[in-house]
């Protein structure tokens, strides 16, 4: 993408061939899966990975493309213009994660010629060291730049600049359920830059995942795996409109073709603002909590089936200064109310980073106001 803003400071350090080699060697290595009872994040492979995956990707060769006006040329040609743009990451862990311990791998997609790469952030949030394997087959070193976690799936990496090609991005607004799209990524790692095309299902969706309701989603049917999380989702004019994201996995029985994308609407100002500086600025609570709904609150064994219930209050936030404790049930912040539709982090991404904010709870019962007085995280 042209025109997001600028970033000083030095380009990431060069690899090693030894590390190169052992980046191979972990990549082929992969089979950890990420799952959940609904929605499974893009993530690891849940099958087995084998030596003649990456350790074996060369350039990918430039298919004839006719020029009939058939759908199919349409698509080719989306994807010979994109591929350049399009990169796999991966991740390997410092630590034992949520995600397992050793690698974890997805994909990307150039923005910027200087050398920032657009991904998501549950790829890149848990510390490691990052290697971006570019469409030709070279390797270079990432540097994670920012995430937007929890609010949004966004992340920035770079990359050292030179020889690259930024893809075009879109306006998500002007989809239309029924619209070709095409995706590409790295299922699985081993099927590098894979294309698959499908439609938009849907567009302005929401899902509730990792404790916070995501927007201005687009639903579609393209086929998206494990490993495309992070890949671009096109139009036919080649312009990026979505980043893969996650898949609807139906807690049951599997649904087939339903996966989601964050739309450029949403990630377009994020991703400028960690390109000019770094950051995206978000309001700091510093307080556990959870969202309470009719099952919840069976389950907890209160009466109360709206709002946030406060946990852990960590010592010197801004919660602790205003005199939140555990145990309080939030029903308003500041003028959003708090409830199944809305939920606590959805309250704190639509209010002001340094905001002080008027907060309506409930504590033992009765209703108490007190006003806190928000940081940037």
């Amino acid at each position: 993408m042209n025109d997001l803003g600028s970033s000083e400071g030095g380009g990431p350090r060069q690899a090693s061939p030894a590390v190169l080699l052992t980046l191979v060697l972990a990549v082929a290595l992969l089979a950890g899966a990420i799952s959940g009872t609904a929605v499974a994040l893009l993530h690891d492979s849940d099958s087995d990975s084998s030596t003649n995956g990456l350790a074996q990707t060369s350039p990918l060769p430039t298919p004839p493309v006719a020029s009939s006006g058939l759908v199919e040329d349409a698509v080719a040609e989306v994807a010979v213009r994109a591929l350049p743009s399009v990169v796999a990451i991966i991740n390997n862990f410092e630590a034992e994660s949520e995600f397992g311990e050793g690698s974890g791998g997805g994909a990307g997609v150039i923005i910027d010629e200087r050398g920032y790469v657009l991904t998501v952030a549950h790829l890149v949030e848990i510390p490691g060291e990052l290697f971006v394997l570019m469409n030709n087959g070279e390797v270079r070193p990432g540097r994670l730049v920012a995430h937007d976690a929890p609010f949004t799936d966004i992340a920035v990496v770079q990359i050292e600049g030179g020889g690259l090609t930024a893809a075009e991005v879109g306006d998500s607004a002007l989809l239309a359920p029924g619209q070709t799209l095409v995706a590409i990524g790295s299922p699985d790692i081993d099927y590098y830059n894979t294309v698959t095309t499908g439609v938009v299902s849907a567009v302005g969706r929401r899902k509730y995942l990792r404790g916070i309701w995501n927007e201005d989603l687009i639903q579609t049917d393209t086929a998206i795996n494990v490993g495309n999380s992070g890949g671009p989702l096109l139009n036919l004019n080649g312009e990026v409109v979505g980043i893969n994201t996650f898949r609807d996995t139906g807690g049951g029985d599997p649904l087939f073709g339903i996966a989601f994308a964050v739309s450029s609407r949403t990630f377009v100002p994020i991703v400028q603002a960690m390109i000019a500086t770094g950051s995206f600025p978000r309001p700091y609570l510093g307080a556990n909590f959870r969202d309470l709904t009719a099952e919840v609150a069976a389950e907890l064994n209160i009466s109360q089936s709206e709002g946030a219930l406060i946990g852990v209050v960590t010592p010197g936030s801004p919660a602790e200064r205003a005199g939140l404790q555990e145990g309080d049930i939030i029903t308003m912040f500041g003028q959003i109310p708090v409830n199944p539709q809305i939920g606590l982090l959805n309250a704190l991404g639509a209010t002001l980073p340094d905001e002080n904010v008027s907060v309506q709870l409930l504590r033992n019962g009765e209703p108490l106001t007190l006003d806190v007085q928000l940081e940037p995280r």
